[in-house]
Order: structure tokens, then C-alpha cells, then sequence
């Protein structure tokens, strides 16, 4: 990830000083999809590979990506194309495609320790470093495969599904990890990507909990310690139910 380092004065209380503060890049990513100008990206300058990649498994225009070329801030995607392409703006401010989003086909599970281990892998040194970004992190076979951060919450699960769709792994096998809220459009990413299980330190909205219903998503948020709380299909945490007859 690309840093840097910007003067400021820090006031506490009665006091001030100057500081140097570590700060996030923020940029311009432009993607092309076969050819043609999709859209324009506000991200981090950094995987832009898999940023191109995700975004377009995610928005569901396809299950696989043929190649991915840089140039620059410029992302050529070359993929078989499944549906007509149309753009609303997101509650982040940025592009998402209309549709309705997968249905998701797993019958992996996870336990409470397992997502407590997801939710911990999420903190990122850039995050400490610079309290400016979003992370989201993608355990396949109870594995950390790979962590991606940005200013964009929207482009952290992008670039890690990316990454899974550039490496061919199985992601109907996979869970992701991520630190921002669960919107709908958030969660209809992880369900056009075939991910099953999304755990979210963060709040859902209710469409975001529709939407993760209505697609066959475990959908997990609030998740800091050892607290958590599975809002949908919580079949896919099969030791919960234990935990509940014990504190009845």
C-alpha cells in the first residue's frame, strides 16, 4: 500500500503540537472490460490486478477472469461476459451493477473459535498505521489465503476475491473477513463471488440482511472479541445452537 507522511498540529485540550502523520494514498482506478470503458474506482493504488478481477466477479458480469493487464491506473479485464451491464451508485458513493445478486450453494460450516480467528485476522498494520483504511481477509480450508486493504471498504473485498479468482481457488469454499458495515451491495459481492460466509466487524443494514437471506448467506456481524452476532442462515455455525441450550 502506498503511505505518506503529511504535517498537521494535533491540539489535546489546552495543548498543541506538530505531528507528522502516516496517511493513505487515495486514487483514481479506471477499468475496461473487454475492450470498452466500464468505470472509475476510488482506491488505494495498490493490487490493482485483483481490484479489476473482483470487481467484476463480485458485480456478477462473470464467474472467471481470462486476463488482467496494468497500465498504470488503468485496468484492462478481459472475461466472458454473462449479463447486461447497468450502474446505480452505491451507498459509498461508488459504481455497483444492477441485478439481483446469486444464490450462494455451499454446505461448508464454521465454529464460533473459527470466526473469532477471521475477525482477528482482519486488523492490518496500515490500519494501525494510519486509521484511514478498510480491510477484508479470505480463509479458504480455515486458512489465511490473503488480506487486501484500501480506502474503500467496497474495494478490500473486490481485491481478495480477485486474488481467489486469479489463483482458481474454490471459493464456495472460502469465508471473508471484513472491517466495514454489510450493506446490500456489500453483501451481494460476497454472493455473486459464491462466498458463503461473510463475518463483519462492523453493523448491516436490513436490506443487507435481505439480501444475505434471500441468497443463502451466512451473514455475521458485530464480530470484536468474543462477541458476534449470526443474522442469517446460522446452520453454517452449527455449535451456536449448543451454545444456546447451555445459556437457557
Amino acid at each position: 500500500m502506498e503511505i505518506v507522511c503529511r504535517a498537521g498540529i494535533q491540539v489535546t485540550g489546552d495543548g498543541a503540537r506538530e505531528v507528522h502523520d502516516d496517511i493513505i494514498v487515495e486514487d483514481h482506478v479506471r477499468l475496461f472490460l473487454n475492450g470498452e470503458y466500464l468505470t472509475t474506482l476510488v482506491a488505494s493504488p495498490g493490487r490493482l490486478d485483483d481490484l479489476g478481477a473482483g470487481f467484476i466477479v463480485c458485480e456478477g458480469l462473470a464467474d472467471r477472469i481470462d486476463s488482467v493487464e496494468v497500465s498504470e491506473r488503468d485496468v484492462h479485464i478481459v472475461a466472458p461476459i454473462k449479463k447486461d451491464i447497468r450502474l446505480e451508485v452505491e451507498s459509498s458513493g461508488g459504481y455497483r451493477v444492477l441485478g439481483e445478486p446469486k444464490k450462494v450453494a455451499s454446505s461448508i460450516t464454521v465454529t464460533a473459535d473459527g470466526i473469532r480467528a477471521v475477525t482477528a485476522a482482519i486488523e492490518s498494520d496500515a490500519w494501525r498505521r494510519t486509521g484511514g483504511v478498510h480491510c477484508s481477509v479470505l480463509f479458504c480450508d480455515g486458512e489465511l489465503v490473503t488480506r487486501a486493504c484500501d480506502v474503500g471498504r467496497h474495494n478490500t473485498v473486490d481485491k481478495v476475491v480477485g486474488h481467489a479468482a486469479l489463483k482458481g481457488l474454490d471459493r464456495s469454499a472460502c469465508i471473508l473477513g471484513c472491517t466495514g458495515r454489510q450493506p446490500a451491495g456489500m453483501v451481494a459481492k460476497a454472493a455473486n463471488a459464491g462466498i458463503p460466509i461473510v463475518v463483519s466487524r462492523a453493523a448491516s443494514t436490513d436490506r443487507g440482511i435481505l439480501t444475505a437471506e434471500q441468497a443463502g448467506l451466512t451473514l455475521i456481524g458485530f464480530s470484536r472479541g468474543e462477541r458476534f452476532t449470526i443474522y442469517t442462515h446460522p446452520e453454517r455455525v452449527p455449535d451456536v445452537f449448543e451454545i444456546l441450550e447451555k445459556t437457557k
